[in-house]
């Protein structure tokens, strides 16, 4: 029989062991790979978001954020989702397109001409949503979109019509609709991971790269590539990835919290970068970069190429549906001039 000593040791430790085991509950880790910088808003609402996720799962979660392509480039990190060796990702829409073709039909050129457009496009087109809904199937899942804004030029040359691309060696990402685009325009392009861009341009491989304002800024591109056009030649937001295998393993209660902290971290984003291109472009200019807007028209004749070759390649119906959703949506929600 035990005295009373021994059970209280006994009574003792097991309280300890299920404090333990409630700790390792509460401290459970997530992993969150992105390739923005850790000054950048990629960063910034990452951060928001892994502290959102705590809050809202009462401490069960905690989101370990890893900056600067440390795990993986966008590429790679897209393959980590899938088999489990990490657990979120933010990326453009175009990197998840090697899992699903048709998601490069986003990248087409001039679809919208504004943030509230660009919303409106990822969070209500019918066709876009039903293209998301199919990605659990491939591995992961889109929580809520995050903003980076429209892509344009930084060049290590002046770039200001189709006619100057023609010397000049463009990289891009490993996406056929923006390459596609930047070939139509006259570029040369190379593909390569964006964490060899800046070295790249240093060195002459290539002659610049097209990214929006937010990630040129983020990853210094124009302290190499000087001359930003500002084409806006497409609208690039950044959808928030989970792991299915992670999503799976959630609590119905925890599912809305994650959600909840994917819309609140994508709200934030968005009103950053938004706000932020105004600042940013007077910063890089005090910097040295030299900024300029081109007639864009010429720009707009270049591609018009593409469209047909994406109906030729992804189906008519696939292109028709997105433009139309496209159209819908710029009629409802004109630019103000």
């Amino acid at each position: 029989m035990l005295d009373k000593k021994c059970l209280h040791r006994l009574l003792l430790s097991a309280a300890i062991v299920v404090a333990s085991a409630g700790s390792a509950i509460a401290a459970e880790t997530l992993r969150f790979s992105h390739t923005d910088n850790p000054g950048g808003s990629r960063q910034a609402a990452a951060e928001l978001f892994a502290e959102k996720v705590a809050e809202y799962t009462d401490g069960r979660y905690e989101v370990q954020i890893f900056p600067s392509g440390q795990l993986a480039n966008d590429p790679k990190a897209i393959e980590m989702l899938q088999l489990g060796g990490i657990d979120f990702t933010v990326s453009a829409t175009g990197s998840y397109a090697t899992h699903l073709p048709t998601l490069n039909l986003t990248a087409m050129p001039f679809l919208v001409d504004t943030y509230e457009q660009g919303w409106e496009l990822y969070d209500n087109s019918e066709w876009l949503q039903g293209e998301f809904n199919r990605l659990p199937e491939k591995g992961f899942r889109v929580l809520s979109t995050w903003e980076a804004g429209f892509r344009s030029f930084t060049t290590n040359e002046p770039l200001a019509s189709p006619e100057d691309a023609q010397s000049m060696k463009m990289r891009v990402f490993p996406n056929d609709m923006i390459r596609w685009s930047m070939e139509a325009i006259g570029f040369q392009t190379v593909v390569m991971p964006i964490t060899d861009v800046y070295l790249s341009i240093q060195q002459g491989i290539v002659n610049g790269q097209e990214n929006p304002v937010d990630t040129i800024n983020s990853l210094r591109f124009y302290e190499v590539a000087p001359y930003i056009t500002l084409t806006r030649h497409v609208y690039s937001p950044l959808p928030l990835t989970v792991a299915e295998k992670t999503w799976q393993s959630f609590s119905d209660k925890d599912k809305e919290a994650v959600l909840k902290a994917a819309a609140e971290s994508a709200a934030f984003s968005r009103n950053l970068v938004k706000n932020s291109v105004d600042s940013q472009l007077a910063q890089m200019t005090g910097d040295g970069a030299k900024v300029s807007v081109p007639n864009i028209e010429p720009f707009r004749e270049a591609v018009q190429p593409v469209y047909a070759k994406a109906k030729d390649v992804y189906g008519a119906e696939a292109v028709d549906n997105i433009l139309s959703d496209a159209a819908s949506i710029r009629e409802a929600l004109p630019a103000q001039n």
